[in-house]
């Protein structure tokens, strides 16, 4: 695919270097000359320097056979300006960036896409939304939700108490008599590679384990693996960034007790004028001291979304020592992710990742309806949509010739999700979900097409 990104910012940058990887031919577009100069230097695409806006410049990045333009300057105008005059000049797809929420939930009765406009992410959006499941599903470092929960993934590492370590796969399975969760990714302790389970395939401690499951099955594995799946109500939330903001809106919304801590007094009074249901105090909450005068101790959960990684990273440690159950911290180091369970952070959250998570889905082939790639892992997690022209369609699970190194993890048909086994039979109008290494996604996607 010929992809033009417009913004070599942070998630620019992300995106250009994934999206090589693939072998994608991508052009970099920013006005920032050391931006550009350090992207040239350590990726292998084509960089120009301008104003992605300019109707020259876009022409120069040959526009007309663009297949997908990505907007994700810092500036919301910006970038819905470039995708509006690209999609004029010839772009197939355009994707903007932006910060306004009101753009997203209103999105159908603007009619974005009239304006030349395909998709509007906003990572600061999705990144509260992941808080929020987080905390839904607190006894699992990763998750994910497909079809509104209709399947879920939930990653997790087994303890010793697990009742199922020593056992295979198939063995595991019989411990229940109706399966509502099936595991589609493990990494060994201590490695770095990403093993898709068969039925052969033993758990051993320490293994951090990523599961599908449907209604019944997150309860399940809590039961067998010794987990707490703790009632989360009271939240303090360290950072009056707009993560932050968006967080402690959507949280008390739903009901839960939030307070905020901001250190700039303007900052934490406007939020305080916005969120009258969320208890903002002007702190810097950064320093031990001021979280046990705010009764960290007493919070179910901490999350650390202010600007800084590592003051994120201390501030989770922190907490954790005073005894919150569950801990999250915002990171911009993707490197610091491999290291999340091992110092004893709960969950990670980046907005790189989960912009490119979003944005992926429109370079793979197939009708790919969602798409995640699973956090330190090797592997890539996708919803299609299958269609009756697709290889899969009217098969039997156990008759499709699928990638060894690629499962099935459930089937969603109608609002309902399904732990598809061999005996399952794929129709049209299913959402299949699919894990598969990197090597095996194309062999995967000629299923869909």
């Amino acid at each position: 695919m010929k992809i033009i990104i417009a913004g070599a910012g942070e998630v620019g940058f992300h995106l250009a270097k994934l999206l090589s990887y693939e072998s994608q031919e991508i052009t970099l577009i920013d006005i920032d000359k050391e931006s550009l100069s350090y992207a040239d230097t350590h990726l292998d695409i084509k960089v120009i320097r301008g104003d992605a806006t300019s109707i020259g410049i876009l022409r120069e990045a040959n526009v007309d056979v663009c297949d997908l333009l990505i907007g994700v300057t810092a500036s919301e105008t910006t970038n819905i300006t470039v995708c509006v005059l690209a999609k004029q000049l010839g772009a197939k797809r355009t994707i903007a960036r932006i910060s306004n929420n009101e753009f997203i939930s209103n999105k159908e009765e603007i009619g974005f896409t009239r304006f030349g406009i395909d998709e509007l992410i906003s990572p600061e959006a999705l990144a509260a939304s992941e808080i929020e499941l987080s905390l839904r599903q607190s006894s699992f470092s990763d998750t994910y939700e497909f079809e509104e929960g209709a399947l879920t993934m939930a990653g997790l590492t087994l303890s010793k108490e697990a009742s199922f370590v020593g056992k295979n796969v198939k063995e595991a399975a019989k411990i229940f008599p109706e399966i509502h969760f099936i595991p589609i990714a493990i990494q060994r302790q201590g490695t770095q590679y990403t093993l898709i389970p068969r039925g052969d395939t033993i758990f051993k401690e320490g293994d951090n384990v990523v599961f599908i499951t449907s209604e019944g099955g997150a309860e399940e594995l809590c039961r067998l693996t010794g987990k707490t799946n703790t009632d989360i109500k009271s939240v303090m939330i360290l950072g009056g960034t707009e993560i932050g903001f968006k967080a402690a809106k959507d949280l008390s919304d739903k009901g839960f007790n939030i307070k905020l801590l901001e250190g700039d007094k303007e900052r934490a009074f406007d939020i305080a004028d916005q969120l009258p249901n969320v208890l903002v105090i002007k702190s810097d909450g950064r320093k031990v001291d001021v979280l046990d005068e705010e009764s960290i101790g007493d919070m179910d959960a901490f999350i650390a979304v202010g600007d800084n990684s590592e003051t994120n990273i201390m501030s989770c440690l922190v907490a954790k020592s005073k005894g919150v159950k569950k801990s999250i911290a915002l990171v911009e180091n993707m490197d610091y992710f491999e290291l999340s369970h091992s110092i004893g952070i709960d969950t990670l959250i980046n907005k790189k990742l989960l912009a490119a998570n979003s944005i992926f889905r429109y370079i793979r082939k197939g009708e790919v309806v969602a798409m995640t790639k699973l956090s330190n892992m090797n592997a890539e997690l996708l919803e299609f949509e299958v269609k009756s022209r697709s290889a899969i369609c009217n098969k039997l699970i156990k008759n499709i010739d699928f990638p060894r190194s690629a499962i099935i993890g459930g089937v969603i048909r109608g609002n309902i999700g399904y732990i598809a086994l061999g005996d399952f039979k794929i129709q049209e109008g299913d959402k299949v979900v699919v894990c598969s290494l990197l090597r095996s996604i194309k062999g995967v996607e000629k299923l869909f097409l």
